[in-house]
């Protein structure tokens, strides 16, 4: 249930590791490592957890992730392959002090400033060639192609952070399981009913400390985390399928469309129906998950005080 700790290895001849990550479909893995990571999503659509936070993913999503930062991409159903370039790297790469000369501290800035990740909303045309095409290249090419986008992202004024300032990577391993335990739980099971008093359990406390313990880790409250996940699989229904507005409320797990929509507009800033409208080409659903209205995970309800949404 903790998230998995991961240590890429590094080919011979070099000291950071970048790929073309290809599959059928990215599962849902949470994971962090000691590397910053860059990925560059070039095929499919999906979803995209980074320590608090929860969003949907498309081609040309780039971010920068620092280390220690859980995270992992889950994809929608598609008919073709999930695709995307990968780099990662550890800060010494280069050497202990390489990021500390003056000539890169931008560089070491964006580093620095990767430790609540950070996303990209415009990635120049040149920066997608250099990432998706650093495997074909030799070390010495690679390296140098790397630190080119490193330079350019450096300069973008769109970086904005992925998580909350409330969140960073857990200090303790035992707060980080816990939380892991939490956020990889509810990913299953956020389209039911809720209880506070499972969710609790499952990490052995009781409901009134794992509210304190979860907000003082998160940055916000369970019921904040639960909605910000429905919204999202909201997200997802209503662009990858033509479902009414209130099954895609009722398939998200909310049984008030009064409610669904307060809190769909409060995240997203739109009504679901112009979310919608502004969206009619972004999931590019298989034929089978139109047919079936990509029905989110479901588990059985269990008893206790339901978290209100």
């Amino acid at each position: 249930m903790k998230p998995r700790y991961e240590q890429p290895g590094v080919p011979d001849g070099t000291t950071f590791l970048c790929f073309i990550r290809r599959q059928r479909a990215f599962d849902f893995a949470w994971h962090y490592h000691r590397e910053y990571e860059l990925t560059l999503i070039t095929a499919g659509t999906g979803t995209r957890y980074v320590g608090t936070t929860v969003e949907r993913y498309h081609p040309g999503d780039l971010v920068l992730l620092g280390p220690d930062l859980p995270h992992t991409f889950a994809s929608e159903p598609y008919d073709g392959m999930a695709e995307a370039a990968v780099a990662q790297f550890r800060h010494g790469f280069l050497g202990p002090e390489f990021f500390a000369l003056p000539q890169f501290r931008t560089l070491g800035g964006l580093l620095a400033r990767s430790a609540r990740g950070l996303r990209f909303a415009r990635v120049p045309g040149e920066v997608r060639v250099l990432l998706a095409g650093l495997p074909r290249l030799e070390a010495a090419a690679q390296t140098v192609a790397l630190l080119a986008v490193l330079r350019r992202l450096a300069a973008d004024a769109t970086a904005t952070p992925i998580t909350d300032p409330g969140y960073a990577p857990a200090p303790s391993t035992a707060v980080r399981d816990r939380i892991d335990a939490v956020c990889r739980q509810l990913q299953q099971t956020h389209t039911e009913p809720v209880y506070q008093a499972e969710v609790a359990a499952l990490v052995h406390m009781s409901p009134t400390s794992f509210s304190r313990f979860f907000r003082q880790a998160m940055g916000r409250t369970l019921t904040d985390y639960v909605n910000q996940l429905r919204v999202e699989t909201a997200c997802s229904l209503l662009t990858a399928t033509s479902l009414p507005v209130t099954q895609v409320a009722a398939r998200s797990g909310y049984r008030n469309l009064s409610n669904f929509n307060r809190r769909f507009r409060e995240l997203k800033g739109l009504r679901p129906t112009e979310y919608r409208a502004a969206h009619p080409q972004a999931g590019k659903p298989s034929r089978s998950a139109r047919q079936r209205g990509v029905v989110p995970p479901r588990s059985a309800a269990g008893a206790g005080s339901a978290v209100r949404t």
